[in-house]
């Protein structure tokens, strides 16, 4: 179920995951791309356009990758409606990106023209591809392309999926955008399931009624509001684009990380032990200086801790929406609900 939001707040559902092995799945994939689409309030024309995408990318993954999937994120944000696509495959890799890329040129036989169809489709398109990991390709779907590419100051895209064979995700995040301004939050429900799932939705309440309070204020209200749940563990972040300031607050075992350029060494974000809704030992913000070309990566536990975009070249320059892929692949552990999100500040 897909919320509109009169505040200007992204409100998000959990990332829908299509699995693609072969070509027979490649017809699940547009089913499910055309239900979020609809669910939306997409038109007809923008729906079709949203099933070449994903059908193009399935029919990649598919015929030319060792095993992958598509995974389709729809997002409100007041008048403003999205879906983000990323398709994950883990290998062979794309040796010649460039010719892929290339109008005419369908690698499926698929009545667009591949990858080409696809980022003349999107709002925002970005891939990465490495031999023999693999390749992420992200795509932003718009009903109103204008809103969304339109130039801002922050550019962001996440990844959420729950635990295997759960239909609820513990975790949850929210976007919030105003002027120079950029909210976002990341919760992660003790455990999985429905109830990890019930004690995350009491934090994204908080979130959705005033994203822009302070953060020390917003992790107070959702540690009342988590009270008589299981908990979880809370993480927020505030940036202001015309101060390049980050504040940011954590209570458990959400992870922050700031990445900067070649010459910046990029940071962990501090976060206290505690469980928000059972017991909080300390709530406090801390201040830091925007790197220059940076990026902010949130993300809960089900992501291992130890990775690092020095491992990609090139990596950290992509698109948000590419990094929170690759990361999704390469490190999830495998058997909790798993969220990965990116802001990057632009540079002016």
């Amino acid at each position: 179920m897909v919320t509109v939001s009169t505040k200007g707040t992204s409100i998000l559902a959990c990332s829908t995951l299509v699995p693609i092995s072969d070509v027979t799945q490649i017809g699940e994939a547009r089913r499910q791309v055309h239900r979020i689409a609809d669910d939306v309030g997409f038109s007809e024309a923008d729906q079709g356009k949203a099933a070449i995408v994903v059908s193009e990318l399935a029919t990649n993954v598919a015929r030319y990758a060792t095993g992958g999937e598509i995974l389709l994120t729809p997002v409100t944000m007041g008048d403003r409606r999205w879906i983000d696509v990323l398709a994950v495959d883990r290998g062979p890799g794309i040796p010649d990106i460039g010719r892929c890329l290339q109008d005419g040129f369908s690698t499926g036989g698929t009545s667009g023209s591949g990858l080409g169809a696809a980022r003349r489709m999107s709002s925002e398109f970005d891939i990465f591809s490495a031999q023999p990991s693999g390749t992420v390709v992200f795509c932003r779907i718009a009903s109103q392309p204008s809103q969304v590419s339109e130039r801002r100051p922050f550019s962001w895209a996440a990844v959420s999926r729950p635990a295997p064979l759960e239909t609820a995700c513990g975790d949850a995040w929210r976007v919030a955008e105003r002027g120079d301004l950029l909210t976002v939050m990341l919760v992660d429900g003790l455990g999985h399931g429905h109830e990890a799932a019930r004690a995350a939705a009491e934090a994204v309440s908080v979130f959705d009624r005033e994203p822009f309070v302070p953060l020390t204020d917003f992790v107070g209200s959702s540690h009342a509001r988590m009270h008589g749940t299981r908990g979880g563990a809370l993480a927020a972040a505030h940036f202001d684009a015309a101060q390049r300031k980050i504040k940011y607050v954590g209570v458990g075992n959400i992870a922050g990380h700031l990445h900067g350029d070649a010459s910046e060494r990029g940071r962990g974000l501090f976060s206290h032990n505690g469980i928000v809704g059972v017991q909080i030992r300390k709530i406090q913000e801390f201040t830091y200086e925007y790197p220059t070309s940076g990026l902010m990566v949130m993300h809960s536990d089900g992501l291992q801790s130890r990775w690092s975009l020095d491992l990609y070249p090139g990596l950290a320059q992509r698109h948000p929406g590419v990094i929170a892929g690759v990361l999704y692949r390469d490190f999830t552990r495998g058997r909790d609900d798993v969220t990965v999100a990116v802001v990057r500040l632009s540079q002016t």
